[in-house]
């Protein structure tokens, strides 16, 4: 990627003194200039998604992601991107009825939590729900689990996620 924005800048700008041997002379002496590329790209692509902590009758739903997922079947809590213009309950409502085929009651909101992974940032807006629906249909997960509060650790979680189940868990106890 660099490469080709270099080649293009030398093409625009028509700096002869400027070739493949400087690109050289960068990644020798200058290491640190790619991992500072990496994270500016990682700070430039940073998302915002809502997820629903979904209880119902003493159980907390975690739904699988699946295998075609970016983070392949890790678990997290249902939810999805925030478009522009919309709020973080009306975007939780519209994710619960595309993914679960769910009506979901939007509770209270838990401290919004940002993690950032190797190629983008997400902060997510935790919400606990309840859902009117009886029976919920997979469109994106692979799977989904009803666990007790203390049962949701068990499983392999996506990273950003963690730190909103510690919330959760910390609501739980007061």
């Amino acid at each position: 990627m660099f490469q080709a924005s270099l080649q293009h800048w030398i093409k625009i700008y028509r700096k002869p003194y400027l070739t493949f041997h400087t690109l050289n002379y960068i990644i020798l002496f200058y290491p640190t200039f790619f991992d500072f590329q990496k994270r500016l790209l990682t700070i430039l692509k940073h998302i915002h998604v809502t997820c629903a902590i979904i209880e119902h009758n003493g159980l907390v739903l975690a739904a699988q992601r699946s295998a075609t997922m970016s983070l392949p079947l890790k678990w997290e809590f249902p939810g999805g991107k925030i478009e522009p213009g919309e709020t973080a309950e009306g975007c939780l409502k519209r994710e619960l009825a595309e993914e679960l085929d769910a009506d979901a009651d939007i509770g209270i909101n838990l401290p919004q939590s940002t993690h950032t992974y190797p190629t983008f940032t997400i902060t997510l807006y935790p919400f606990v729900c309840s859902i009117n629906s009886s029976k919920l249909v997979l469109k994106e997960h692979h799977a989904i689990k009803w666990l007790l509060p203390i049962e949701l650790g068990l499983l392999d979680w996506a990273e950003a996620d963690l730190p909103v189940l510690e919330s959760y868990l910390g609501y739980l106890r007061g």
